[in-house]
């Protein structure tokens, strides 16, 4: 049926009626041989586990070779009949083909049903005939077909068949599709196919002749941060799947979102602009993604009792409602002993929020103290593991000992439905202060902050409540707003601890001195150098202001107050042409002032910035460029 011309894969496969050794044998070596972002069969999958993937990815891959590697569609539609012919016939005990001699194997050991196999057929018909997708519902319904039924392929092999579990499993594989797609695009247009939502293109004001001739510009920068945001809060939603499953699985399937989301950065790192390049997960990257995961279970399966700074010690059952209470009540203690800005934020919200955040709040305070205090690294590289490991073991309900602060963060997490992926990134932040003292460029200097504010955006936005997919979007930028303002205050007193925050790329761009920023004196060039952070802080500050709009309005005015705090303390560090050599704080004051303004109720997002004094100051603009209200 097959010509060995027409398919690159065809010219290694045995023939018909080969033995299952054969067959077997070539699908391990197609799952080795592929072009993927990352690699289908991880040797920290469960060797029984092993050829059964391999099996299932040798269909996938053929069926997807007929339907984009044949040139014609009326012969791809035709070559697609014929695999599922090949199909049944393996159903009904006939097995011909090479795949599907090894794959009738996996089929009767898994005992899969032949659904999702076909299911995948109708969406590699509809690329022969569907070129344009017309609303966002228009591309999901394709996912139903492309991607859902590969999630559920894996769940088969796990030996998992729950309506939950695949739930998760498709909101995950959907958003494996899609950031496929916004990666692909340059690539689907060769093919003449856009996978981008039509009306999603009239939103930001684009033609679909614009992308065909591939136009770049603004717009679509800002298509693609929204259909970014989208991606990312399904990745989000299904990123549950991996703590559902056998500890000895998790790692591999958690792998799948992890790349997904690689890619989404990948777009990020080009500038958006997918439609004249495609976007790379090189494999240093993919290498470091697997060395976390590695680390991870390596650190989960150390020793339990090693000495070392703040631990997790065991406590009464979350399921007590007493326990509970005292629990959030643990947690109020280390906000109020912390008395950070988020302090004043939580009496602005209702008590159930304001409960939540104490519970997220102090777990981050414990996780980074552990790597604040005085001690030797490996002791708190095995602090930090141990509260990833009770963290797991508490959000799992796996045993294992407690922290009091807990059930009451396992409880808020369940509550608002926030993924416990944001506290593992959060835990990674930690740990990358262990050990890098510096960054070469922005890009990976945004990685820790993402780790170590985004994720705290992230997880209050849940709390705070949204509905557009783009508030999470916002909220991590925010998140990273915030850190800067905190990198570019503590500049002298991070230098004395032997970290420098900011990008070597920029100190060698302004001509500054590691030694400078001691802080001693503010030089020309170290001050045009903070100016320039500043500016790009306040980059983010005016992209993210947008979320308080977004959030549920009991929300607003704690949001509003956290935003104008920590611009009012970039505002003050310029009022102060950049001079860091004394820590800029803000007075009780003017924190009275901020929060008892948002307390009234007289916050929006135009009046979330403070006005500056452009006679005094000599700045001649407002703070993030917007006019107070």
């Amino acid at each position: 049926m097959l010509a060995p011309s027409e398919l690159d894969i065809a010219r290694y496969v045995p023939s018909a009626g080969c033995s299952t050794e054969q067959a077997q044998r070539y699908t391990r070596w197609l799952a080795i041989n592929h072009y993927e972002n990352f690699n289908v069969v991880s040797w920290l999958l469960p060797r029984r586990l092993h050829q059964h993937f391999c099996d299932v990815y040798a269909y996938c891959r053929w069926a997807d070779d007929l339907g984009d590697e044949v040139r014609d569609p009326a012969r791809a539609l035709e070559l697609l009949d014929w695999w599922d012919g090949e199909l049944v016939a393996c159903y009904d005990g006939h097995p011909a083909h090479a795949v599907f001699v090894a794959l009738a194997e996996t089929i009767r050991a898994c005992d899969i049903p032949i659904e999702p196999f076909r299911d995948l057929l109708v969406a590699f018909r509809q690329d022969q005939t569907v070129k344009r997708y017309a609303t966002w519902g228009e591309v999901l319904g394709y996912c139903r077909y492309s991607a859902e039924p590969v999630g559920r392929l894996v769940l088969y092999l796990c030996g998992y068949r729950d309506a939950e579990r695949q739930r998760f499993s498709d909101d995950t594989c959907t958003a494996l599709q899609l950031a496929n797609f916004w990666q692909d695009v340059s690539r689907d247009l060769e093919k003449g196919r856009i996978y981008i939502p039509l009306d999603a293109l009239a939103a930001h004001g684009l033609t679909e002749s614009e992308i065909v001739t591939r136009q770049f510009d603004e717009r679509y920068i800002a298509l693609m941060k929204d259909l970014l945001a989208r991606t990312r809060e399904l990745f989000a939603s299904g990123f549950a799947l991996a703590q559902t499953l056998d500890s000895s699985l998790r790692i591999d399937i958690e792998m799948f979102s992890r790349g997904g989301l690689a890619v989404l950065r990948a777009i990020e790192a080009i500038g958006y602009n997918t439609l004249q390049q495609r976007p790379a997960i090189g494999r240093i990257a993919q290498m470091r993604l697997l060395g976390r995961a590695l680390a991870s279970r390596l650190l989960l399966r150390g020793p339990k009792n090693q000495t070392g700074p703040v631990v997790p010690t065991t406590t009464e059952s979350a399921a007590s409602p007493g326990a509970l209470a005292r629990s959030y009540s643990e947690c109020h203690g280390v906000v109020r002993a912390a008395a950070s800005n988020f302090y004043y934020a939580f009496y602005l919200l209702p008590s159930a929020k304001r409960d939540a955040l104490a519970a997220l709040y102090a777990f981050m305070r414990l996780v980074d103290d552990v790597a604040d205090e005085a001690g030797d690294v490996a002791s708190k590289q095995r602090g930090l593991a141990r509260w990833r490991a009770a963290l797991e073991a508490a959000v799992t309900g796996s045993g294992g000992g407690e922290h009091p602060v807990l059930p009451a963060l396992v409880d808020t997490l369940g509550k608002y439905k926030i993924p416990a992926r944001y506290l593992h990134d959060l835990i990674s932040g930690a740990e990358m202060d262990l050990t890098v003292s510096s960054y070469a460029t922005f890009d990976r200097l945004r990685e820790y902050c993402y780790r170590v504010a985004g994720t705290v955006g992230l997880n209050c936005v849940h709390v705070f409540g949204f509905r557009e997919a783009r508030a999470l979007d916002l909220a991590e930028k925010l998140g990273l707003a915030f850190q800067l303002t905190n990198i570019i205050r503590d500049v002298a007193s991070d230098y004395a601890i032997g970290r420098v925050y900011l990008p070597e790329e920029d100190l060698r761009r302004f001509g500054v001195l590691p030694e400078e920023l001691a802080g001693k004196a503010i030089t020309p060039a170290l001050r045009e150098l903070l100016r320039f952070e500043a500016d790009r802080a306040w980059h983010f500050y005016r992209e993210g202001a947008e979320l308080i709009s977004l959030v549920e309005p009991e929300s607003r005015a704690a949001l509003w107050g956290l935003v104008r705090t920590y611009s009012t303390l970039l505002g003050r560090i310029e009022a102060r042409g950049y001079d860091v050599v004394s820590r800029v704080r803000l007075s009780f004051a003017d924190k009275m002032y901020i929060w008892g303004f948002a307390r009234l109720g007289r916050c929006t997002q135009t009046n979330v910035f403070e006005k500056r004094d452009s006679d005094r100051r000599g700045i001649g603009r407002l703070v993030g460029g917007r006019r107070a209200g």
